[in-house]
């Protein structure tokens, strides 16, 4: 496979929307060694565009000069696909969620251990600038204790039929909000709403407790007029808002505060603060570091474990969901 210095190279399977993104990506950066694709005519005309064959499946996998395959496909395809992948002796990132059962996702886990392979999933919003400028000031107690997080990703299209939005739209937040706690929740509830389909939720609500008190709530819909993309983060010394709606000058915001709680409790607050960001794709930044990954034998950020403790919150999310479903039915 790859030397410690040379680049890995990279095919991508799967040349839909996001998968496109990934193509031009990876042949921007010089890694793009092949497009794979179930349409061979989508394969052949994105392969041409950007001068790298387009292959089979089978053949991607026997090709000795591929040293890492990039799946932007149905999450239900991901485990059997996947762990072929693997033990043909590739790396693999693969978009989220990591699968749609944490039986699949493990078994995709102890695949890439066993064989000593690099497995990243796409939980591109832990690789956005301001998130990660965000997760610093946590990290290093500039907002205090965290008391509350709430995220809203809405959106009007794009409705699926193989999940729900809470699988489709919520996996980003749910990364996020775990990587901010640095636990996982000990209680979740959830509730959405069934508008075009009468078993897929076009709106949800997915609410989550931590030991020691910290709340997230997690509203995602794609039945929603107006496009919000929010994180708010509320501490005990200061507050963060990452709205990615924003120009990047003002995309995170500090809001420091006090709460004075005498017999008439007050806050005061001080001017908003924009927190400066170095600008850059967070989709480019994310394949940059799978192929460092790759490249040096590291852990990525977003490895298949961190996709595991997602994917365990989603499918406990989606118990309450029915559950909450089924009461109100009843």
């Amino acid at each position: 496979m790859t030397g410690e210095r040379e680049a890995p190279r990279v095919a991508v399977v799967g040349a839909g929307r996001w998968g496109r993104n990934h193509v031009r990506n990876h042949a921007e950066i010089g890694s793009l060694a092949a497009v794979v694709d179930r349409d061979p005519a989508v394969a052949a005309e994105l392969a041409a565009r950007f001068g790298v064959p387009a292959l089979s499946f089978d053949d991607a996998l026997a090709a000795p000069g591929i040293d890492a395959m990039v799946f932007a496909l149905p999450p239900s395809r991901n485990m059997a696909m996947g762990i072929r992948a693997l033990e043909a002796g590739k790396h693999l990132f693969v978009e989220k969620p990591l699968a749609l059962s944490a039986r699949d996702g493990e078994a995709l886990c102890r695949a890439a251990e066993r064989l000593d392979r690099r497995l990243m999933v796409g939980h591109i919003l832990q690789y956005h600038p301001a998130f990660r400028a965000l997760a610093s000031l946590a990290g290093e107690g500039v907002l205090g204790g965290l008391l509350s997080v709430v995220s809203t990703r809405y959106d009007l299209g794009r409705i699926r039929r193989e999940e729900d939005a809470m699988w489709a739209l919520g996996t980003h937040d749910v990364s996020m909000v775990l990587a901010l706690a640095g636990a996982e929740p000990d209680r979740i509830a959830a509730s959405g709403g069934y508008h075009t389909h009468p078993a897929i939720a076009d709106a949800t609500q997915l609410e989550l407790g931590f030991p020691g008190g910290l709340r997230a709530e997690i509203r995602s819909s794609w039945l929603h007029p107006v496009k919000e993309q929010r994180l708010v983060v509320v501490g005990t010394r200061a507050m963060a808002v990452f709205d990615d709606r924003e120009p990047w000058a003002t995309k995170l915001v500090l809001h420091r505060y006090a709460l004075d709680d005498g017999e008439a409790p007050a806050v005061s607050r001080s001017e908003p603060k924009p927190v400066s960001l170095e600008e850059g794709e967070p989709l480019r930044l994310e394949c940059l570091h799978f192929l460092d990954c790759v490249r040096l034998g590291a852990t990525p950020r977003t490895d298949g474990r961190e996709g595991l403790r997602v994917l365990s919150v989603l499918q406990r999310a989606s118990a309450a969901l029915a559950q909450h479903r089924s009461a109100a039915a009843a």
